[in-house]
């Protein structure tokens, strides 16, 4: 196909969910570069991205466009050979190794507590804010970390593990205010010093390694945003590991994002620039690798509340842009507002999920109640 043939074919399918090329409405969007179109046409969705963070083209809401795209389908029209090879490459190898977990530390994590202290809440809390009763982030994120500690039924003393601990909010936040002792692994160096500092004088013990490392044994065990690291080929290693982590008689809680189908791969956009190595696990996936392992005790979606997580950050971002600019270039500001507006619209069209799964090794006597 030409390019002006497919420019053609973009702008068609376009019009018909009610965005145009040169519109006026937030959602339309405006195109700086011709190139674009052949850009799409040989390199798919990472080129659109990347053709953003080059400016190329603009829109004045890239949720809302996003979030009509993805309703429509869009997305299967810009599919291309690359996608295709990030999906082999998958496939082919474990992208999630001991060694190769340390990269989305210091690609992601490890580029500056600023950053993300102007960002998010109060906590440092980078998962999904609970947004049933909350007015604010700050709230949300206190709603959510309260709703885990019912959920795993805390009681002082108990010996309680973190996996993907980030800034050390939920441990701290625990020990604070359920009196447990907190074991929290990280990834991320940036993370790790930053939690041990701000968890001083707690029962809080934060260890920077792979979760692969860990040994012990704990009441209850929790993982918060931290299972998109770990890859298919490792998730039954995953849950393998936790059970034996597991006291008998303990709870697991595993909070997500996940994808409404069965991938071998992810985004390419995303996987370059945002979380290296990533994939969203369904509900297959889940429950294919806890059998022999765990009884599913209760499964809780509210992936629509990360739509208003994402837009929170990205208030709070753009807001404090003034303050980050002499540390982040133009470019960076261009790409990482493309990472929380069009994971925003992505939720906001409920591509993708975020849940919380209650699980236990033997079933709890008498029955679990679910927490809301």
């Amino acid at each position: 196909m030409s390019l002006s043939g497919f420019r053609g074919e973009i702008e068609n399918a376009l019009t018909s969910i009610d965005i145009e090329i040169g519109g006026n409405r937030p959602h339309d969007i405006t195109i700086h570069d011709e190139r674009l179109f052949n850009r799409l046409l040989s390199t798919g969705s990472l080129g659109l991205g990347e053709a953003y963070m080059d400016g190329w083209w603009d829109c004045q809401a890239l949720d809302e466009l996003i979030a009509h795209a993805l309703r429509h389908r869009f997305d299967q029209l810009i599919k291309s050979r690359i996608d295709l090879f990030d999906v082999i490459k998958s496939r082919l190898l474990n992208l999630q190794t001991p060694r190769r977990s340390l990269v989305v530390g210091q690609q992601h994590y490890d580029i500056g507590n600023t950053l993300y202290e102007k960002m998010l809440d109060k906590r440092m809390m980078y998962s999904c804010g609970y947004w049933k009763n909350a007015k604010n982030l700050d709230q949300a994120q206190e709603a959510k970390l309260d709703l885990v500690c019912k959920k795993l039924n805390l009681a002082p003393g108990m010996r309680v593990l973190d996996i993907g601990c980030g800034w050390g909010g939920a441990a701290r936040f625990m020990a604070e205010n359920y009196h447990v002792n907190v074991v929290g692994v990280t990834i991320s160096k940036e993370q790790a010093e930053y939690a041990r500092v701000h968890c001083q004088g707690l029962p809080v013990d934060i260890h920077l390694m792979d979760y692969r490392s860990l040994v012990g044994s704990f009441d209850r065990i929790y993982s918060l945003g931290m299972f998109e690291h770990v890859g298919y080929k490792n998730y039954a290693t995953y849950f393998h590991h936790v059970r034996r982590l597991l006291r008998k008689d303990g709870l697991f809680l595993l909070h997500t994002i996940a994808n409404n189908r069965s991938v071998k791969g992810s985004d390419p956009w995303i996987s370059r620039y945002i979380f290296p190595n990533s994939m969203l696990p369904s509900a297959k996936d889940i429950a294919t690798r806890i059998e022999h392992h765990f009884i599913i005790e209760d499964w809780h979606n509210f992936g629509a509340d990360y739509d208003k997580t994402l837009i929170s950050w990205f208030k709070n971002f753009d807001a404090h842009w003034q303050e980050l600019k002499d540390t982040y270039d133009n470019r960076f500001y261009r790409m990482w507002k493309y990472y929380l507006l069009t994971c925003a619209g992505s939720f906001r069209a409920r591509r993708n999920q975020v849940w919380q799964v209650v699980l236990s090794p033997n079933g709890v006597p008498g029955g679990y109640t679910s927490i809301r």
